[in-house]
C-alpha cells in the first residue's frame, strides 16, 4: 500500500521511524508493505494495570487528506469506553487536519489510561483469562496485534422482541476435531438470518455438557441484510484474547454470509502459543468448506478488491 505522492510517502516513513525510536518494543510492525502497525499503550512502565493496543493502517493519502484507519483492542474495552476513546481520537484528527497525528493519538490514550488508574474505577476484570494468556502476554505481543478488521469485539446483548421467541432452531453441524498437545478444537456451524437464531443456537450448544465445559467457546457470525446491503456481524473471544476477532476476519475474507461458527477449545495443560489461533481458524475454515459456504480460492481473490469497502459494513445494525 505505497503512498502515491512522494512527499506523503516520505512523511509516513519519517513518522514511522520516529515512533519506532520513541516507543521501542511497544511499537510493532504487523505488515510494513501494507502499512499496518500496532502499539501497546499502558498507563505506566512498571506493573501496568491498564493496557490497550492501538492498531492502525496508514492509507496512501495519510496524513495529507485521509486519517489512519484504526482499531482499539483490550479485553476490558467495551461499549461506551470504546466510543469515548474513539471520539477523542477523531477530535484530534479534526483539529490537526493534514498533520501527522499518531504520536498525539498514542499519548491521548495514555492520558486516558492514567486517569483511569488514578480514579476510583475498579481494575480491569477480564472473565476467563487462562494460564496461557497470562504466561504469554509479555512474550507474544502478536496476541493483541490481531489481523485488522474495523470492528471492536463486543459481547452481544440479546434483548430481542418477544415476537421472535417462536423462531425455529436452525440445524447445527459439527466439524471434525483437531487435537494438538492434549488441547482439542472443534467447530460447530449453523445457518442464521436473525440474532434470535444466533441466541438459540448458542443456547442449544450450551445444553451439551461437553461443549459447555470447554475452556473457551469462541464464535463469530455474519448476517447479510438485503434491504440495507450491509452485514450484521459480531464476535466473542470467551477469554481467548483476540480469537473471536481473528475468526470474524477469516469469515470476512471468505466472504461468507448468514452463518454462525463456534469453535470450542478444551485446554490440555500445555501451552500452544500462536498455534492455537491456527487451529481455531483451520477448524472454522474446514466446516465452512464442508457445508459449502465458500469457495476458498475464488472468494479470497474477490476479497482483495473489497478491503477498502469493508469499513462500510455496519457491525451492529439491525436488519
Amino acid at each position: 500500500m505505497a503512498a502515491t505522492d512522494p512527499e506523503t510517502a516520505q512523511r509516513q516513513t519519517e513518522e514511522i521511524e520516529a515512533l519506532s525510536a520513541i516507543y521501542g518494543d511497544e511499537w510493532c510492525a504487523i505488515d510494513e508493505d501494507e502499512k499496518i502497525f500496532c502499539i501497546k499503550i499502558s498507563e505506566c512502565l512498571e506493573n501496568p494495570k491498564w493496557t490497550l493496543c492501538l492498531q492502525v493502517i496508514l492509507p496512501p493519502e495519510y496524513p495529507t487528506t485521509a486519517p489512519p484507519i484504526y482499531q482499539l483492542n483490550a479485553p476490558w474495552l467495551l461499549g461506551q469506553e470504546y466510543a469515548e476513546i474513539a471520539n477523542n481520537l477523531e477530535d484530534i484528527y479534526a483539529q490537526y487536519l493534514g498533520e501527522s497525528i499518531l504520536y498525539l493519538w498514542v499519548e491521548k490514550i495514555r492520558e486516558i489510561l492514567i486517569e483511569k488508574s488514578q480514579s476510583s474505577a475498579p481494575e480491569p476484570n477480564v472473565k476467563k483469562i487462562t494460564e496461557e494468556t497470562i504466561v504469554e502476554y509479555e512474550e507474544d505481543f502478536s496476541l493483541e496485534c490481531q489481523p485488522f478488521q474495523p470492528y471492536a469485539a463486543v459481547t452481544l446483548n440479546f434483548d430481542l422482541p418477544e415476537s421472535e421467541e417462536d423462531e425455529e432452531l436452525p440445524p447445527i453441524y459439527h466439524g471434525n476435531p483437531i487435537t494438538d498437545r492434549r488441547s482439542t478444537f472443534q467447530a460447530h456451524l449453523a445457518p442464521v438470518v436473525t440474532l434470535k437464531q444466533v441466541k438459540n443456537v448458542l443456547a442449544k450448544l450450551n445444553e451439551n455438557k461437553k461443549i459447555a465445559s470447554a475452556t473457551h467457546n469462541i464464535y463469530a457470525y455474519r448476517i447479510y441484510c438485503e434491504d440495507k446491503q450491509t452485514f450484521l456481524q459480531d464476535s466473542e473471544d470467551d477469554g481467548e484474547t483476540a480469537a473471536g476477532g481473528r475468526l470474524l476476519h477469516l469469515m470476512q475474507i471468505l466472504n461468507v454470509r448468514n452463518v454462525l461458527v463456534v469453535v470450542s477449545r478444551w485446554y490440555g495443560g500445555i501451552l500452544l502459543g500462536p498455534d492455537r489461533f491456527k487451529h481455531i481458524n483451520n477448524c472454522a475454515r474446514n466446516i465452512l468448506v464442508e457445508q459449502n459456504y465458500t469457495n476458498f480460492s475464488e472468494n479470497v481473490s474477490k476479497q482483495l478488491g473489497k478491503n477498502k469497502r469493508t469499513r462500510k459494513d455496519k457491525k451492529k445494525t439491525e436488519c
